[in-house]
């Protein structure tokens, strides 16, 4: 504090910003940051560090960060040797100074007025923490690219619930937000044992400590997914077999969206068994045996193709008619994943294994 009891020191925010390997997307969400716009009408004046993470790139995501630190005081360089998003996001609770810190990541371009709007809805609301609307934009110029962000930030491609696609309002869960640290070191931190949804479970804590979650739309941010159909289905493929060690950790963390692709996959397997036994002879009618078969796949692929047509007309590309496709492969990965999870060894012993080869360090330390 100030040495003058009249002068109130002003809020300082710290941004920690989680890297690996990001040179194609770095300047431009660089730029987006510290070009933030420091002052609010309801709060006033505040300022900002940014805390960069860097998990020992291999690109020239180290350079640029070098580069922009030597222009700029407000950024610091941090190193992360376990490279993975949870311990970034620790290491940046502990070097943050800020009473607020922003978690945010770097596939991401802030409007210019983010951080002071989050803040300021933040403190309107008494939320722990607050994020903007997050508007998911495709990576690149080709169709894989577009077909890759509309299947995310379409409400039958990821449910209304999702950071993606959700309304203004209370909500589960909140990504790209500005936090009071008090709360979210209180909270324990990330899970360094979950290397995805590690955001899902630090908001339940949260939530069950009582605390509102605020999403608004008075501001906005753009995502950047995945630039291709195949990365697009390995990552659900990841969050699918994740989606069953967060429910191991931590159950109240895990909502039934998250398995309804799983459930999907059940009852497809099922409906193939049937059919399988009609080919083969062991049910008397072959044909209604690919009844339920038939009947899935035309229920998910009818909906993905009105999905499609909305999509097509809205963003005028005739391209966006092969989402039902998409969206098939998208839950279908997904599915798959939350399967892989369940048959494999059991988590328990897993998660115990991978704490103790690590050496994970508690928050506090």
């Amino acid at each position: 504090m100030s040495a003058d009891p009249l002068v109130e020191e002003k809020p300082l925010v710290s941004i920690v910003l989680a890297a690996y390997n990001e040179a194609k997307a770095l300047p431009g969400c660089l730029a987006s940051l510290l070009g933030q716009l420091t002052f609010s009408p309801s709060v006033g004046r505040f300022d900002i560090e940014v805390i960069a993470v860097d998990g020992m790139s291999s690109d020239d995501t180290r350079a640029i960060l070098a580069r922009y630190a030597a222009g700029d005081s407000r950024l610091r360089v941090v190193d992360n040797p376990r490279r993975r998003a949870p311990f970034a996001f620790n290491l940046g609770l502990r070097h943050a100074r800020g009473q607020y810190v922003c978690i945010f990541g770097a596939h991401t371009v802030y409007n210019r007025d983010y951080v002071a709007v989050c803040l300021s809805e933040l403190l309107a609301h008494n939320a722990a923490a607050c994020g903007g609307r997050v508007m998911t934009v495709p990576a690149g110029s080709g169709l894989g690219a577009r077909l890759a962000a509309w299947t995310m930030s379409h409400p039958f491609g990821s449910s209304r619930k999702s950071f993606r696609t959700q309304a203004e309002g209370s909500v589960d869960t909140v990504n790209y937000a500005v936090f009071r640290r008090d709360l979210a070191l209180a909270a324990g931190g990330y899970d360094e044992d979950l290397l995805r949804n590690q955001d899902n479970d630090l908001n339940q804590k949260l939530r069950a400590g009582g605390f509102v979650l605020w999403c608004t739309w008075k501001t906005h941010c753009l995502y950047f997914p995945k630039g291709t159909v195949r990365d697009l289905f390995r990552y659900a493929y990841g969050n699918g077999l994740w989606n069953v060690v967060s429910l191991q950790k931590n159950p109240s963390s895990m909502g039934a969206r998250h398995f309804v692709p799983f459930l999907f996959i059940v009852c497809l397997g099922l409906a193939a068994l049937v059919a399988v036994a009609g080919a083969v002879g062991l049910v008397p009618d072959a044909r209604m045996a690919w009844a339920p078969l038939a009947a899935l796949l035309a229920l998910h692929l009818g909906l993905g193709a009105v999905a499609g047509a909305q999509l097509a007309v809205r963003e005028r590309s005739p391209g966006a008619l092969l989402l039902p496709f998409v969206f098939l492969g998208f839950h279908f990965s997904y599915g798959f994943g939350t399967l892989r999870g369940f048959l494999k060894q059991p988590w328990s012993a897993w998660l115990a294994r991978q704490r103790l080869r690590r050496g994970a360090v508690p928050l506090g330390d």
